[in-house]
């Protein structure tokens, strides 16, 4: 029998259609569009404005725009892997509620949540499923309605975060291609620099949290930061070293879309040129979950078979990675 490996054969998205500019957020905080550009690169970030939509509705658009472009039955999905730090619910999970709702009844769903790194990590989980010979359709879908969880009257992130989704589906290949290797780890450390004080199990919610904002996310910038250049870079240079590969085998870096200057010392540390690295964050900020399948959907058209490609990501807890990918078609 030919060795499994999980490829990546059709890609979907989604954003809300509401634009949240640098020039709007200056009427809304002590901030101007210079200084934001200059420190993040990111210009602006679509909102999701629906007060009755969460995570799913994002999720849904995502899935419905992948099946729709691959023409596929919903019914052949074997499983749903939701990657999400804005699940709709605390415990009921919202991966099964988008199966149900795109029509994939035949498969199992559930949420995986890294932060930052969910949609990275789910690559790798979908992969396995795949690799395991159990399952032939594994569609993993990255989403987020940041705009739920964000103070907007906290300047250090309201800047940063928009809301998106992106989905990818992972079928088994028998020439090589998709996923290759892999390199992921997290560190506890990380717990307090990045959260959400309130609403888990250790501080329930009461009037009190919701009074002080214990219920938005809050970060520790700088922290963050020198934690994400170094072990994004780190990651990225390992991947290369354990494949052999230079950069002039590397076709693209695909990066987490958090900061700008954090995608720039990545890919400076590969030695990569410009061309080769994929950013849309000016457009879309950090979408958390969806970044990276935001990038494969915006840059689809530039992809050809067997082309190497390099994921890394960075999030709060603390989690990062990097995995190598050869991309498995010619887009039509």
């Amino acid at each position: 029998m030919n060795t499994i490996t999980a490829a990546i054969t059709a890609v979907g998205a989604y954003v809300p259609d509401f634009v949240l500019s640098n020039k709007v957020l200056e009427t809304m905080v002590d901030t101007n569009d210079e200084w934001i550009t200059t420190r993040t690169g990111i210009k602006e970030r679509r909102i999701l404005k629906d007060a009755d939509k969460g995570t799913s509705f994002l999720a849904i658009k995502a899935a419905q725009d992948l099946i729709a472009k691959a023409n596929i039955d919903p019914l052949e999905i074997d499983m749903i892997i939701m990657a999400t730090a804005t699940a709709d619910m605390p415990v009921a999970s919202t991966g099964v509620f988008v199966a149900t709702e795109i029509g994939a009844t035949n498969a199992f769903a559930y949420d995986l949540q890294a932060a930052c790194s969910s949609f990275l990590y789910g690559m790798s989980t979908a992969a396995a499923y795949i690799q395991s010979g159990r399952y032939k359709k594994v569609l993993l879908i990255g989403a987020d309605k940041m705009s739920s969880i964000v103070d907007y009257t906290d300047r250090a992130t309201c800047i940063i975060f928009g809301d998106g989704a992106g989905a990818v589906l992972f079928e088994p290949n028998y020439e090589g291609l998709g996923l290759q290797d892999e390199y992921l780890r997290s560190d506890g450390l990380g717990r307090d620099f990045l959260k959400i004080p309130a609403g888990g199990s250790l501080i329930r919610t009461s009037e009190e949290t919701v009074k002080n904002r214990q219920h938005n996310i809050i970060q520790d910038g700088k922290t963050v930061f020198k934690y994400a250049v170094t072990n994004m870079a780190d990651a990225s240079e390992l991947i290369l070293k354990r494949n052999n590969l230079t950069k002039d085998d590397v076709n693209w870096l695909v990066p987490h879309q958090a900061n700008k200057r954090i995608i720039d010392a990545t890919a400076g540390r590969m030695e990569l040129e410009d061309s080769k690295v994929l950013m849309n964050i000016e457009r879309y900020g950090n979408t958390t979950s969806a970044t990276l399948p935001l990038v494969l959907s915006d840059f689809e058209h530039k992809f050809k078979k067997g082309d190497n490609i390099i994921f890394a990501a960075f999030g709060g807890g603390f989690t990062w990675g990097s995995i190598y990918l050869k991309w498995a078609y010619d887009k039509k």
